[in-house]
């Protein structure tokens, strides 16, 4: 096993080990004296794995109960928000228990919002099933729903008690949601690390289990130096978007449904890069996206995607941060007003 020590307002640690599932109960026992565990999942993970998960908690002393939503961006809302805070309480989960989040990014996000929000704040354990969620989004504590004005808009920083990473669950992913998690992958070495992204350019979607482990632990430890040095994503934290402006554009131009968040984010940071970089660095980028069956760019126009933009939580005032990657392995942060931005854009 593997473990990473997040060392933030609560720190934690993050535990890759391959089986993990199966021993989890003893992991999460080791840091809380619950006796009740409410388990958040969506309806593909809880027939995959909730029943690894209930039986190792419930040989650990725990009692559980779970609540299952269908998969899938659109059920972040405020309506399943308020069912899970509803099952709560109807399980009489107090602030001496705990919330356990058992999926991808979605549930992660969900739950954690859920954690942070009910009886104002329950601890919550992280337990990632797919390569997204396990390197980017169940680290560094940030928590949200969707909502008709945009994506993430609400939400919470809420940093987890513990992540458990088996990245055996990703044995059973599709192709589409192992490139969706290959995005992330790609831009950690974009923005930091010249050597992961050679290690990942080198490899595609059959041969990328041949070093997924070191891959894992290296966008990990990327995500625990950032979220170290700016938890609340007032500066350095910024290049972790890398992509994510345009991304967000996208999926929420296909209304959260035909374009997944990978797919934005890899589009995203081609646009970017096509508009700033030089031939050379684009044309890296765009081939080892294209070895995960990845988009390098959209056919929307950037008139369509720019109102978008316009509504993204990273904008303060009349202005928003966009991140360019002029080197790989190096993140610069840009701020310009959002009229600057889209006249950049449609140049």
């Amino acid at each position: 096993m593997k473990t990473i020590h997040v060392n933030t307002s609560h720190p934690y640690n993050v535990l890759i080990e391959r089986n993990s599932l199966e021993s989890c109960g003893g992991y999460i026992r080791s840091i809380t004296q619950a006796s009740r565990a409410a388990i958040i999942t969506d309806d593909i993970v809880c027939r995959l794995y909730a029943q690894t998960v209930v039986d190792s908690l419930s040989a650990s002393g725990f009692d559980c109960c779970i609540f299952t939503f269908p998969h899938g961006e659109q059920s972040k809302n405020l309506t399943v928000f308020g069912q899970i805070l509803d099952f709560l309480c109807e399980n009489n989960i107090t602030r001496s228990d705990i919330i356990i989040a058992l999926g991808g990014g979605v549930v992660g996000d969900i739950t954690g919002f859920s954690a942070a929000s009910y009886l104002r704040g329950v601890d919550f354990v992280q337990i990632p099933t797919t390569l997204l969620a396990q390197i980017d989004s169940s680290v560094g504590g940030k928590t949200a729903i969707d909502i008709k004005g945009g994506k993430n808009l609400v939400g919470a920083f809420k940093q987890p008690a513990m992540v458990i990473c088996d990245s055996n669950t990703l044995i059973t992913l599709s192709p589409e949601i192992l490139s969706d998690g290959m995005a992330e992958a790609v831009k950690y070495g974009m923005i930091r690390d010249e050597k992961l992204f050679e290690l990942i350019e080198n490899h595609n979607l059959d041969t990328i289990h041949e070093v997924m482990d070191e891959m894992i632990y290296t966008c990990i430890d990327i995500k625990r130096d950032v979220v170290e040095h700016d938890e609340f994503d007032r500066g350095e934290r910024m290049i972790l978007n890398f992509g994510h402006t345009l991304g967000h554009a996208i999926e929420g131009w296909y209304k959260y449904t035909d374009f997944t968040h990978g797919m934005g984010v890899a589009a995203g940071m081609c646009l970017i890069t096509d508009k700033l970089c030089d031939s050379e660095i684009s044309g890296r980028l765009k081939a080892c996206l294209k070895n995960y069956s990845l988009p390098t760019g959209t056919d929307i126009p950037m008139s369509e995607l720019l109102p978008f933009c316009s509504k993204d939580k990273k904008r303060e005032s009349d202005s928003l941060s966009y991140i360019v990657c002029r080197t790989i392995g190096k993140a610069e942060i840009v701020r310009v007003t959002v009229e600057e931005f889209n006249k950049f854009m449609e140049d």
